[in-house]
């Protein structure tokens, strides 16, 4: 297990689909326990989660991921079994390979292989590990940041292995990630026959004018680091299926991904106003998924791209592109937050897999990132 590739597969070969951690914690936890790390284990309901560090000084670096991966879908339709890893043609083919059971075999590889050249290393190195990243976000990453917070626990620089890379391995680091905010609207009408609207209120019609407002909507214009915040309609239903009926309800899911020139609070009031406007019966519920955070400067991100660069040498582009991330709850606690993996091309797909090359690279970048910040110039 001191062998990325062999830990990989032997995470890959455990069937953790969220919330089920599948042992893969524990494995983990095993193979750092011989160099110092104190293990505690912070599950709540359904969800594992487990806190390991090493020392207890000042500056903490956090490596933070998760056991968990999505469902492998329609397993004959993989090339080969999903939660058995396979090697071919120079790539490992699993559920998890890239998303991120790769980033987790690579940061234990690489902490082992930093401790061993640097015992003496400055501050510490902690795990922040949680099987619930992919599933609902209640009990996982958030519920161990409430308990680090509530003991004045912080941590410097935290590093999560989300698979970050586009093309080839370290040309892509996540910096910072928008804001993500969702609306589900329940507009009322009036049942009744289409030969007489007049006896009927078609939710339909109301909300058409509104739904065309909020999509044309200039709600910021974004700044150096984010792109404008965007309006997106997920789902929209309404009728009964006959061809004769006006319906009597309306339902629509949307989703704002917001940048930092604009707040979840702002985005509420205004969407509330343009439907007001349109003088709607309407219900809406609000989900909020996180908050926007950018870690634009410091050590961490000059570290990364120093060490990218000496094991690749390539340049990498600093983007805060993509979904959300556990890292909106690390970073407003003051810590700088960056995510780098594995080319994210296949994750969550039907054979998804990882260049095994970049796997020992990955471990070298990750090796250095820890040098370069743990030890002295």
């Amino acid at each position: 297990m001191n062998d990325v590739l062999a830990l990989t597969k032997a995470l890959i070969n455990r069937a953790s689909v969220t919330p089920d951690d599948a042992g893969c914690q524990a494995m983990l936890a095993e193979l750092l326990v011989p160099f110092g790390f104190i293990v505690e284990k912070l599950d709540f309901a359904d969800t594992q989660n487990v806190w390991l560090r090493k020392g207890s000084d000042y500056p903490v670096f956090c490596f933070a991921g998760h056991t968990d991966v999505v469902p492998s879908g329609p397993a004959g339709k993989w090339q080969t079994p999903p939660f058995t890893a396979t090697e071919k043609d120079g790539y490992l083919y699993g559920r998890g390979a890239a998303d991120m059971k790769g980033s987790l075999a690579a940061m234990v590889v690489a902490t082992q292989q930093f401790l061993n050249a640097h015992p003496d290393h400055q501050g510490s190195i902690a795990f922040l590990l949680t099987s619930d990243e992919e599933g609902p976000f209640i009990n996982g990453t958030t519920k161990v940041i409430d308990t680090l917070e509530a003991r004045n626990e912080k941590i410097t620089w935290c590093l999560v292995g989300e698979p970050s890379s586009t093309t080839t391995l370290g040309d892509v680091v996540k910096n910072g990630r928008r804001g993500s905010l969702t609306g589900d609207i329940i507009v009322k009408g009036i049942q009744g026959h289409v030969a007489y609207p007049h006896l009927a209120r078609n939710p339909i019609h109301q909300f058409a004018p509104a739904l065309t407002k909020l999509s044309d909507e200039h709600w910021d214009s974004g700044n150096a680091f984010f792109p404008p915040t965007s309006f997106q309609v997920s789902n929209i239903q309404s009728g009964t299926g006959a061809g004769n009926v006006i319906p009597g309800e309306l339902h629509a899911c949307f989703n704002f991904r917001f940048s930092t020139e604009v707040t979840d609070q702002q985005l509420i009031e205004r969407t509330t106003a343009i439907l007001d406007a349109y003088e709607l019966d309407y219900s809406i519920k609000w989900t909020f998924n996180g908050q926007p955070f950018l870690t634009a400067t410091g050590d961490l991100v000059a570290a990364t791209q120093a060490a990218i660069k000496q094991c690749t040498g390539q340049d990498t582009l600093l983007s805060t592109a993509g979904g959300t991330s556990d890292g909106r709850f690390i970073a407003p606690t003051g810590a700088q937050v960056i995510e780098l993996g594995p080319v994210n091309a296949t994750i969550h797909k039907i054979d998804e897999s990882v260049k095994i090359a970049d796997l020992y690279t990955l471990t070298e970048v990750y090796t250095d990132i820890l040098r370069r910040l743990l030890t002295c110039p």
